[in-house]
């Protein structure tokens, strides 16, 4: 009998597609679900007769209580080397070997782009109103030459970030809690004395920080009120690094001009939630990863990492703990 794989939140139904298994496909059977377990009950439910789960980022968790009502789960391959939402101990309690994938920096790097122009120079209004007749020309663009970025986050996606800053000849500036002189110097921008200096001072800032107890809530209304009217904040980061309540806050009273949000405290996005109507945003459902190249090494290396789990020697793992052996889930040839 042949084990099952179930592939979650596969939106736009191309995981099958975007990457080769046939390695796999004398031992595994790969269903592919293209909606969302918006809940514990529903996921239990639904993975309930799966052996493997291949999970997209951090938008599933597994918790204790759902590792408890899934007996026969025995391996998780999460796309990315990090996930905050896997009770890796637990995991571990009930024999789930835990494996990962690699992720590129350049997706989330260019998506930024994208929203920063498209906030700067009115894209969506302005294509919306030529589209159902509305007037020709409403907004004056921000231009970006001279203009100030600054970058809450100087690691490999806020560096590609900076060198596309530079290019435009914006004076580009960083700060993290960790940020030396070396590391701004190498990438050639400037380093900024305060996390308060750089919200004051920027035109426009972008979050590219990890998520942790340090940067959880880092910029909440008392930060987004010492940031220009005139100012723009870009978010592909984590939801958490920026209250949402101040946020949504911000844009309706014309705290900050706008916004340019990726990232969600609840994905998907409820119909009701007050993102959804706030003025000044432009949002986009968490696209950042979303990308050919990156799904091709996503599911990829899914295929890879439950092959070598069925050959007895897991790659790729996380959670610090090798996972179980498990012999009697090995097929002839898997692996090979």
């Amino acid at each position: 009998m042949k084990l099952r794989c179930a592939v979650l939140d596969d939106f736009q139904s191309v995981a099958t597609t975007a990457a080769d298994w046939s390695p796999v496909a004398d031992d595994v059977d790969v269903v592919s679900f293209p909606g969302h377990f918006g809940t514990e009950d529903a996921l239990a439910a639904a993975l309930a007769g799966f052996d493997i789960a291949v999970t997209l980022r951090e938008r599933v968790a597994f918790p204790a209580s759902l590792f408890a009502r899934l007996p026969r789960l025995k391996l998780i391959v999460a796309s990315g080397m990090r996930n905050s939402v896997i009770d890796y101990a637990a995991a571990e309690r009930h024999g789930v070997t835990v494996c990962g994938t690699a992720s590129s920096s350049t997706p989330p790097a260019e998506l930024t782009w994208a929203l920063l122009l498209g906030l700067a120079r009115g894209i969506v209004p302005e294509a919306t109103a030529l589209r159902l007749g509305g007037p020709w020309q409403s907004t004056v663009g921000v231009d970006l030459y001279g203009r100030r970025l600054g970058l809450l986050g100087l690691g490999k996606i806020g560096g590609r970030v900076a060198q596309v800053g530079l290019a435009f000849g914006m004076d580009v500036v960083a700060w993290s809690q960790n940020l030396t002189e070396e590391r701004a110097d190498e990438v050639g921008v400037g380093l900024a004395a305060s996390k308060e200096e750089l919200l004051r001072t920027s035109d426009f800032v972008s979050v590219h920080l990890a998520l942790s107890d340090r940067t959880h809530g880092l910029l909440g209304a008392a930060e987004l009120g010492l940031m220009k009217p005139t100012s723009y904040l870009i978010n592909t980061s984590r939801a958490a690094i920026v209250d949402q309540d101040a946020l949504v806050e911000a844009l309706h009273t014309g705290t900050i001009a706008g916004a340019g949000i990726d990232v969600f405290d609840i994905e998907p996005l409820p119909v009701d939630h007050p993102m959804r109507t706030s003025p000044r945003l432009l949002a986009t459902p968490h696209l950042g990863y979303v990308s050919r190249a990156n799904y091709a090494t996503y599911y990829g290396q899914a295929v890879e990492d439950i092959r070598a789990y069925l050959a007895g020697t897991p790659v790729r793992l996380l959670g610090g703990h090798p996972g179980p052996a498990r012999p009697d889930l090995a097929r002839t040839g898997a692996g090979q």
